[in-house]
């Protein structure tokens, strides 16, 4: 698993890439903030319920939750099932505010 930055991330997004972005946390979370990313809750991740994201393993996916460490271990269940290039948003939606909320 490798981590990426908010700084990185926004650029990316800012320069109009075609990103896979997957938000691990809870419904209400996503519905308060988020990126962008499509909704997989850890649980169903933890559970192998990834329907959504099965044409992805090949592609580049970036992970986030509220501090990291959601979607660090969201990634590390990814690449068990066979992702292949799967990144860690360092520091989550908290970082991500701080950054870039005003």
């Amino acid at each position: 698993m490798e981590n990426i930055t908010a700084e990185e991330l926004k650029q990316r997004i800012d320069a109009g890439e075609t990103l896979h972005i997957v938000d691990v946390r809870e419904p209400h979370e996503h519905a308060e903030f988020n990126i962008g990313g499509i909704l997989v809750p850890l649980g169903e991740i933890r559970a192998m319920q990834v329907d959504e994201l099965e044409d992805l393993k090949n592609e580049e996916v970036i992970v986030y939750c509220r501090s990291g460490g959601r979607s660090s271990q969201a990634a590390m269940i990814l690449e068990t099932m066979g992702f292949q290039n799967v990144k860690n948003l360092t520091g989550g939606m908290l970082n991500w505010q701080e950054k870039f909320v005003k």
